[in-house]
């Protein structure tokens, strides 16, 4: 996926886009990307993070980006940002994107006597892509018209011309996009976990389809926000930042929350309960406040030296990166039943190992409770995991066993208490060797958020889409 972080300011903005930019880590391991605008000279760097930090690669040359505004990124997929100089002036662009008609575009812009120069790991780059869809417009509100027009998938965008900062969100919002405001500044990122520390002030949450232009004092809509959104909501349940608010919504709170209305409802005997680190804990806690028992850290996670084990596509990786990063506390599993909370169940591999290794610690029962349904689809808007295929989900995985045809009923198998259903989860909990199982429905996912359901993405778990 990737997450990014923007600023225009009266002064030198380097130390807040630096350390803005490396406040979206959690959200991309692959490639790092700042350039600054100082009086028409961009100065841009790009590193592969791969086997490094952000900060750790671009500390060292931190004051070669001079400059009163500038853009960064942290990705998981191609390099940027991309430097474009064209009739619309000259502008350097990030994107959080997935364009699923890559091909498609390509052929056409090459048929208008376009040219890609960047390439990803040997494919266009995307960024780049979009950049030549933008350059297409008379104006940039035109040119992201286009994008939004064009692509198949999702794309929010920082735009840093001569004149300022534009921050675009994608049509249907199911990325964030938030405005931050301090004396003399404004910074649009991904996160909002970036703005405390820098002093920042959480002024505005950019609407799906909007698009507004930033100078050091001033915010102006260029693009009035779409009456629909459907924003992702696995940003509540993995990969948002515990402290983050999107549309108001808090993550901890809603991980809380969902913790809580789980525990209401299982009759489960434990001692007491555990999250899996980082994403299990806040449901952790409101399950064991649901559930009145204890909360212990039977599980902990070294940090920061292990990267997220979705990140890695070579499955031998994924097994190590699993393993190798939680440390179980033998003193506290030893002949006890636990109920371990984790956000979710993707591929198994990293929960079949950890429940593997509590047992092997001594845990005497092993309950897991996930944050949230099983997942059924491929996300076909963001790139949040490695998978290639719905048959790398072991939900999917399952079904084709059952049924001899992945396909087959899946609505039956993703509503929550059929037959179907019922089935899916006992073979997952079969298979990972735990001692019961049970999911959030996405009711209740929807409740803990508190959006309108038809505000909310829930493809990856019941197929739905605004399309």
């Amino acid at each position: 996926m990737g997450g990014f972080f923007g600023t225009i300011s009266n002064s030198a903005c380097a130390t807040d886009l630096f350390y803005g930019t490396d406040y979206n880590s959690h959200l991309g391991t692959r490639r790092g990307g700042m350039v600054t605008n100082n009086n028409g000279v961009f100065i841009r760097s790009i590193h592969n993070l791969e086997n490094s930090y952000f900060r750790t690669r671009f500390e060292s040359e931190l004051n070669k980006f001079e400059g009163n505004s500038g853009i960064g990124i942290i990705s998981d997929t191609d390099a940027q940002p991309i430097f474009v100089n064209s009739h619309l002036g000259k502008y350097a662009l990030v994107t959080v994107a997935k364009v699923n008609n890559m091909k498609e575009l390509e052929t056409e812009l090459l048929l208008k006597g376009c040219h890609f120069s960047e390439l990803s790991s040997g494919m266009t780059n995307q960024t780049e892509l979009i950049s030549l869809l933008i350059s297409q417009g008379k104006t940039f509100v035109e040119g992201i018209e286009l994008v939004y027009e064009k692509i198949k998938g999702s794309c929010t965008m920082l735009i840093l011309t001569e004149e300022g900062l534009i921050a675009a969100r994608d049509k249907w919002g199911r990325t964030p996009l938030l405005i931050g405001k301090k004396e003399g500044a404004y910074a649009a990122t991904s996160e909002p976990c970036s703005f405390p520390n820098l002093d920042f002030e959480l002024e505005y949450n950019v609407g799906p389809g909007e698009v507004v232009f930033l100078t050091p004092d001033t915010m102006t809509q260029l693009r009035k926000p779409n009456e629909k959104m459907q924003v992702c909501s696995f940003l509540w349940v993995y990969y948002g930042y515990p402290v983050s608010d999107y549309e108001g919504v808090n993550v901890d709170h809603v991980r809380f929350a969902s913790g809580r209305a789980m525990a209401k409802k299982d009759n489960v005997e434990a001692d007491y309960v555990s999250g899996i680190p980082d994403s299990g804990i806040g449901m952790a806690l409101g399950y064991a406040e649901g559930k009145q028992i204890p909360y212990r850290r039977a599980i902990v996670k070294y940090t920061p030296t292990w990267p997220r084990s979705f990140t890695p596509s070579n499955q031998m990786v994924r097994n190590l990166v699993a393993r190798m990063k939680l440390i179980p506390n033998r003193q506290l599993l030893k002949d006890k039943r636990v109920v371990f909370c984790d956000d979710s169940i993707v591929r198994g591999t990293q929960l079949r190992d950890n429940v593997n290794i509590l047992y092997g610690y001594g845990a005497k029962e092993v309950h897991m409770r996930i944050g949230c349904p099983p997942i059924m689809y491929s996300c076909p808007f963001l790139g949040f995991s490695a998978s290639k295929s719905d048959l790398e989900l072991i939900a999917r995985r399952i079904v084709k066993e059952l049924e001899g045809d992945e396909n087959k009923d899946l609505d039956k198998y993703s509503t929550t208490g059929s037959e179907q259903y019922n089935k899916l989860v006992e073979c997952i909990r079969e298979k990972l060797n735990i001692t019961t199982l049970k999911f959030n429905t996405v009711e209740d996912l929807i409740e803990s958020i508190g959006l309108p359901k038809e505000c909310v993405c829930t493809h990856c778990y019941d197929g739905s889409s605004c399309f």
